[in-house]
């Protein structure tokens, strides 16, 4: 296989085991770069291992039905994969103050859906950054943290 085709199999790993609906954070340790960038508009950027996994932890003890899906075909060129995603879950958990924007109350019950891009770069067979560039505006209206206009 190609170094493309390599790492695209890394990448529907990531999504599938880290962003998928049964989260496996063994996955962290196993193909991503021990100082990981996560980056994504609704959040402050995470890195490193430990603070990825206590972002997902928290993400889902708050989402418990938290679930993306890819939406299109993966693209690769050289060290990036370029992802189309949906997703979203629904706020039964504690509460959650992780958006850059303000937090929630334990369980409001409210629920998210939206869409983004991502783009990964990987060196070596390992995932080095994660940036998405994601609907947030729909995500905060749904949850009552933004009025629509």
């Amino acid at each position: 296989m190609s170094k493309e085709e390599d790492n695209k199999a890394v990448v529907v790993r990531w999504f599938t085991e880290f962003w998928g609906k049964d989260v496996n954070l063994a996955v962290v340790d196993e193909i991503a770069a021990p100082d990981m960038l996560l980056k994504y508009s609704l959040h402050e950027p995470r890195r490193g291992h430990d603070d990825i996994k206590a972002f997902m932890t928290d993400f889902r003890a708050a989402f418990p039905d938290l679930n993306f899906w890819g939406t299109a075909d993966l693209i690769a060129e050289g060290d990036y994969v370029v992802g189309q995603w949906e997703g979203g879950g629904t706020h039964t958990g504690p509460a959650f103050n992780d958006f850059l924007i303000g937090g929630l109350p334990a369980a409001t019950g409210r629920k998210m859906h939206f869409t983004g891009t991502t783009v990964l770069k990987l060196i070596d067979g390992r995932i080095v950054e994660e940036i998405g560039l994601d609907d947030g505006v729909t995500a905060l209206a749904q949850l009552g943290l933004m009025k629509a206009a």
